[in-house]
């Protein structure tokens, strides 16, 4: 059974949360986080990024950069630019993208289930990526970014949410990138007792975005569990800020992928070894995306090309049968030379959000090839971590993205 509890959220004061609420740490560069806060004194961005606080050429991991965004947040709590609840609540968020809207209970899961896999993940994380967020947490003593959870969805839960959104929201605004952010409190203690046991009934939750930042919170609670003598198991620092979603509002967008030559192939070469294992119509200028699984569409010398792949998926793994896994084992690698995708270089990602135009402007400019692929489903990923596998890198990008600085759970002070 999953513990996900009400927590006491550390939230914008009311009228300020616009000018708070920022994308994740992670999807930007330094240079992109430097220029995304100028002007934006509020932006949590600063306070996720402190680096940006310093001069370029300042060491973005010294112990200073961590202690000026525990600073900064302190100040903003002492400001009142951040106020706390007097209780422990469930909250409610809500984003809305395009007329499409997906809703969330925030609350805090449990380090415990995590260790156990009871909340289960499908791809590994980067000690040296985790290194970044486990100081942050560390030094601030709170978690700022949420997880990005889902779980097959109760109807228990949803009457709840829809209920609740009913009333009036507690923020209500639009980000610059045209996403809408609602966020409900549920406070009654009989409806958050309720919420709490309708998630202790669910058996596996899973990972959708965010391993990174929920292993550095979990190995930070693992730490401090440690350090305490008289741990009990209900200090704050056993739990981790998350956002759950049921299943069935979740969208996630196709992760496509450009490579930067023909491992010394001809255009002509290289199609005929393509027509070896996908059956391959040429869609001349037509700029259509793949319109179901097992279907991939490929940008190449100008043209747009329509691929089927003609083997047989039968008996293979949740892993092995994604679309991602078929165009890297059948393609990618035996013919283009795209060993590790991790690691080589000829290869890069580019994220469904940027739309196929994109990977034209990358073949014209800076690449020979892309390829668009049907998006990985909620249920693969389900089955995949429920296999107790992992995915190939790159094979989910979900979108909208959960906004930092809306909710911050505070941990206990070193």
């Amino acid at each position: 059974m999953a513990d996900i509890r009400p927590f006491r959220a550390i939230r914008p004061k009311e009228g300020l949360e616009a000018e708070i609420a920022a994308l994740p740490y992670d999807v930007y560069n330094r240079e992109e986080a430097r220029e995304a806060v100028q002007g934006k004194p509020l932006s949590f961005l600063n306070i996720d990024r402190a680096e940006t606080q310093f001069a370029p050429d300042a060491d973005m991991y010294g112990d200073f950069v961590y202690e000026k965004a525990r600073d900064m947040l302190d100040q903003m709590i002492q400001a009142g630019q951040f106020v706390q609840d007097p209780e422990s609540c469930y909250y409610i968020y809500e984003l809305t993208m395009d007329g499409r809207s997906q809703t969330g209970i925030v609350a805090c899961a449990s380090v415990d289930d995590y260790v156990n896999q009871v909340i289960k993940k499908h791809e590994n994380t980067r000690a040296e990526k985790e290194e970044d967020r486990i100081r942050h947490v560390d030094v601030c003593s709170a978690q700022t970014g949420p997880i990005f959870l889902a779980y097959r969805a109760r109807k228990e839960l949803t009457d709840i949410v829809n209920r609740i959104k009913r009333t009036n929201p507690l923020y209500d605004f639009t980000s610059e990138d045209g996403i809408r952010h609602r966020v409900w409190k549920i406070s009654d203690p009989a409806v958050v007792d309720a919420v709490r046991d309708h998630f202790a009934k669910i058996q596996t939750i899973y990972i959708a975005d965010g391993h990174h930042r929920c292993a550095s919170a979990v190995k930070v609670g693992l730490k401090r569990r440690q350090a305490k003598p008289d741990y009990t198991g209900e200090e704050e620092f056993n739990y981790f800020l998350s956002v759950l979603f049921p299943d069935e509002e979740l969208m996630i967008m196709d992760y496509n992928r450009v490579v930067k030559d023909l491992n010394g192939l001809s255009e002509e070469a290289f199609l005929e070894r393509v027509k070896e294992k996908f059956h391959v119509e040429c869609l001349g200028d037509n700029v259509i995306a793949p319109a179901h699984k097992g279907q991939v569409c490929m940008y190449l010398g100008g043209k747009w090309y329509r691929m089927e792949y003609e083997g047989d998926l039968t008996g293979r793994n949740p892993v092995e049968a994604l679309d991602v896994s078929v165009l890297q084992n059948e393609l990618l690698e035996p013919v283009l030379g795209i060993h590790d995708p991790k690691t080589d270089d000829r290869i890069d990602f580019v994220g469904g959000i940027r739309g196929l135009a994109e990977l034209e402007r990358r073949v014209r400019e800076d690449c020979k090839v892309a390829f668009a692929l049907y998006p990985t489903s909620i249920q693969e990923l389900f089955a995949v971590s429920d296999a107790g596998l992992l995915m190939p890198p790159k094979s989910t990008w979900f979108e909208p993205k959960l906004r930092s600085g809306i909710f911050i759970h505070r941990i206990e002070r070193l």
